[in-house]
Order: structure tokens, then sequence, then C-alpha cells
């Protein structure tokens, strides 16, 4: 009963907070593992807007983020704790259902939970460069992860230099997206050694300096999106490169939107949710769709090439190996 009623909540909860994670996960997701896609979605979704929005106070936030790190520390080690809230038991049926030791999921719940931990204990601090790329790599492993656990689950992904830096990407440019309203909240990400050497504070956003970094991070997130696609062109799981490619599409626009801005950041980013982005989501769809079965049709060709030459070269060792009739002859008469 248990695990009806979390699936229900975690359905509620997910498509509420997230129209295109509720449509990615019921169209793309294993059919079998769509209700854990939303657990795990929404239970994050929960602990993050009580961080953000329903605690009141640092020791109510600290209290609160102790208790889910027992939690999930207690759940994998095969604990079962009493009194658990609706929310926390999306957790525990999630984690119940984990399909293997050190599994994506594991992964995804770790590195996000992580991320979560980090940003509750940060408030009103600067952070470092070495911290900020810790956080975007954090973050892109707890996608990625969750993504492949998710989406053709035991299938053998690849695990190239590449592999996370599609959603490294989308972290880098979903900093940018959230920079000022995350800088009104006391969450600064932007280096501290980097205000420091141009003598800026994280307000300025329309600062020369403050520009010049904005727009190396867009670089970077671009070259870092044309690298993961190159990753996700190699995968053999279509569902999995259409929520790549899906994934990729809603931080694009973001960046496009900030180049048009000249590089000053604004309060919000509505062109992520406008009916042109949905427009290429459902022609990426396609495009890829139709690179997949291509590339596809090519490997199959190329593999009867290989065993049509295997084929004859082995024919071809039989016949030089076969002696001649005469030689059959003389041997069987000697």
């Amino acid at each position: 009963m248990m695990n009806d009623n979390s699936a229900a909540l975690a359905r509620s909860i997910t498509r509420a907070g997230s129209k295109q994670t509720y449509y990615t996960t019921h169209l793309l997701v294993d059919k079998d593992l769509v209700d854990d896609c939303n657990r795990a979605y929404a239970y994050f979704r929960w602990v993050d807007d009580i961080i953000d929005v329903t605690a009141q106070s640092d020791d109510e936030r600290i209290a609160f983020i102790k208790r889910q790190k027992k939690l999930i520390d207690g759940l994998y080690s095969n604990e079962q704790p009493n009194d658990l809230r609706p929310e926390e038991e999306i957790l525990a049926d999630l984690i119940s259902h984990d399909r293997g030791k050190n599994s994506g999921l594991q992964s995804y719940i770790r590195n996000m939970f992580a991320i979560i931990e980090f940003d509750t204990y940060r408030k009103g601090q600067l952070i470092s460069q070495q911290e900020l790329t810790w956080y975007s790599d954090c973050l892109a492993k707890a996608v990625t992860d969750g993504i492949l656990y998710f989406i053709g689950n035991s299938h053998p992904y690849p695990t190239t230099d590449d592999r996370y830096r599609a959603a490294t990407a989308a972290h880098i440019t979903h900093l940018l997206r959230d920079m000022v309203e995350d800088v009104s909240n006391g969450l600064v990400n932007i280096p501290r050694e980097y205000l420091e050497a141009h003598g800026i504070e994280p307000e300025d956003v329309h600062s020369l300096a403050f520009r010049a970094w904005v727009r190396e991070r867009v670089e970077l997130a671009r070259q870092y999106f044309r690298e993961g696609k190159r990753y996700l062109d190699e995968l053999d799981v279509l569902r999995c490169k259409i929520a790549g490619y899906w994934y990729c599409v809603r931080f694009e626009v973001v960046l496009d939107a900030i180049e048009h801005d000249h590089y000053i950041l604004r309060a919000e980013y509505n062109e992520r949710r406008s009916s042109s982005t949905w427009l290429k989501m459902a022609w990426l769809s396609i495009a890829v769709t139709g690179r997949h079965l291509a590339r596809q049709g090519l490997r199959v060709g190329w593999r009867r090439h290989e065993q049509m030459g295997l084929d004859s070269s082995n024919q071809r060792a039989i016949v030089l190996s076969t002696p001649e009739p005469s030689r059959m002859l003389t041997h069987h008469r000697g």
C-alpha cells in the first residue's frame, strides 16, 4: 500500500514541479521504472522546497538536512525507520527498489543530496573556483547517472571522458540563469577569486568585468554541449539519446537569450517554457531519430560487409589450404 501511495504522491509532485520532467518520464523512461523516476524527482523537489521556502531559520534547515542524510544512509544500510513523512516514504520506496550495488540510482541520490547539503551550509558565503567546479561536476554526475539508470537500465553505456559534459554544460547554464535570484537569497555562484581580482560584487551584473566572466561561462557551456552531444550521438538507446537532447535544448535557449542580452544577466528567462522551445524539442525528436536510424543502418551494413569479407577470406583460405587433386591422389597412393 505504501508503494501505491508514494507513487501517486510522486506523480503529483512531479507534474506540478516540472511538466517537461513529467512527460519525459512517461514517454522515454523504462516502463517498469516510471514510478521510481517520478519518486526520484519528487523527493528532491520536496527537499529543495523545504530548504529554500518552508524552513524559517538556518537551524531549521540544518536540522532538516541532517535528518535526510541520516535517512538516506540508514535506508542504504537496510534499516527500516518508523514515523516517516509521506515524502520520506517516497525515498524509502525508491531506495528499496534500487537494482544494484553502486547503481546509477545511488549515484543520483548521493550526488544530488550533496549539492543540496552544500547549499544549506554555504548561504551568505562566497564560493571558490574549486568549489564551483566540484558543484557542477557533482550535479552533472547525478543527472547523467540518473538518466542512464532510468532509460535503458542495465545497458552498458560508454564511460568515456565526455559522458558528463552535456549535464555539466546544463548546470553552468542553470547557475547563470538563476544568478540574480540566487544572489538575493544568499547563494553566490561567481568565484570569490574573480570578484576580488576585479573589485566587483556579486550584484554587479552590469559591470564589464562581470559580463566578461559570464561570456567565458557561456562559451565553456557551448563547448561542453558540443562534446556532450558527441557522446549522445554514439549511444545505442534512442530514448536516452532523445532525453539527452531535450535536456540540452532547455538550457541552450537560455544561452541564446544571454548572448542576445550582451551577457547582462536578468532575473527571469521564460524562453525555456515558450512554445518555440517545445516545437524545437519536437523537431529534435524527429531529427535525432532520423540520424539514429541512419547510423544504425550504416552499422548493420558495415557488419554485413565485414561478415561477407570474412566469409570470402575463409573461402580463399580453404581453397589455398586444399591440396590439388593430383597431390591428393599421389599422397593417397603413397
